[in-house]
């Protein structure tokens, strides 16, 4: 089993930053592949971000390539999502989740376990 935590969360002006962060329990950190959903109301549960097991690899939604960055640091069991250029339309409760196949994935279901969300807000 894994359990993942992310805070970071908040509310922030257009243009603004924010840096969410993941801790994760249970399981050998490095043995795992993390991704970063989104999930506005009333809406599907969006692809982000993710990296590979070792950091290496990194995947994006290609509208936020440039804006967002994800990372890892196996050592401290941390994952991080990077958000410069706050647009408003990026409001969403932010998930963070882990894959314990290889490999990065853009698809929900390909990821094994979920974080409980952390809610960005940004105003215009």
């Amino acid at each position: 089993q894994v359990q993942l935590v992310e805070f970071g969360g908040g509310l922030v002006q257009a243009g603004g930053s924010l840096r969410l962060s993941c801790t994760a329990s249970g399981r050998l950190f490095g043995s795992l592949a993390m991704g970063w959903f989104r999930q506005d109301s009333g809406k599907e549960r969006e692809f982000v971000a993710a990296v590979s097991r070792g950091g290496g690899v990194t995947y994006y939604a290609d509208s936020l390539k440039g804006r967002f960055t994800i990372s890892r640091d196996n050592a401290k069991k941390m994952a991080y999502l990077q958000m410069n250029s706050l647009k408003p339309e990026d409001t969403a409760v932010y998930y963070c989740a882990a894959r314990t196949r290889p490999g990065v994935h853009d698809v929900r279901d390909e990821y094994d376990y979920w974080g409980q969300g952390t809610q960005v807000t940004v105003s215009s």
